[in-house]
């Protein structure tokens, strides 16, 4: 009897937990590979290209191993596909990691949106909606956005 009231609070304090999740919903990993996915996931399904370049992100970003990346890639993408908008995503970044690291963040982004070698009007729109609310600049934006441009051997004009 215990247990049951146990779970009833739980499930009132926390109506959209799911006790088979392994990464905590509120955690800032699984918000960035969220945001990460839905990036990826802007212009159709994922290619093989973008689906390698967010493994290799997420794995030496987080310091995982294969297995545990992929995990946190599925909870991701079931909490992508719960989410109404960006900034469920994005304040949870803000709240847990420095300017340097939602920096990073953004440079993700970019890193993910070049990986299948073209960059869409929507991609570009989401990377700058996001950029805004983890409260990296447009100057910075676009920076890094030249950046992973020049790496990726693309020109960048704005």
């Amino acid at each position: 009897m215990l247990e049951g009231l146990r779970q009833f609070i739980a499930d009132v304090v926390s109506p959209h937990a799911h006790p088979d999740r392994a990464f905590d919903d509120t955690g800032y990993r699984l918000a960035a590979t969220a945001l990460l996915i839905h990036v990826i996931s802007l212009d159709g399904a994922p290619s093989e290209a973008e689906r390698r370049k967010l493994h290799s992100l997420i794995e030496s970003h987080f310091g995982l191993d294969r297995g545990t990346a992929d995990r946190l890639i599925a909870e991701a993408t079931n909490v992508e596909g719960e989410a109404v908008d960006l900034y469920h995503f994005t304040s949870v970044i803000v709240r847990s990691i420095n300017e340097e690291g939602r920096r990073r963040i953004v440079e993700m982004m970019w890193e993910l949106v070049y990986a299948d070698g073209a960059v869409t009007e929507f991609e570009d729109n989401v990377v700058w909606r996001a950029s805004d609310l983890l409260g990296v600049s447009a100057q910075v934006r676009i920076e890094l956005k030249r950046v992973v441009a020049s790496r990726r051997g693309f020109a960048v004009a704005n």
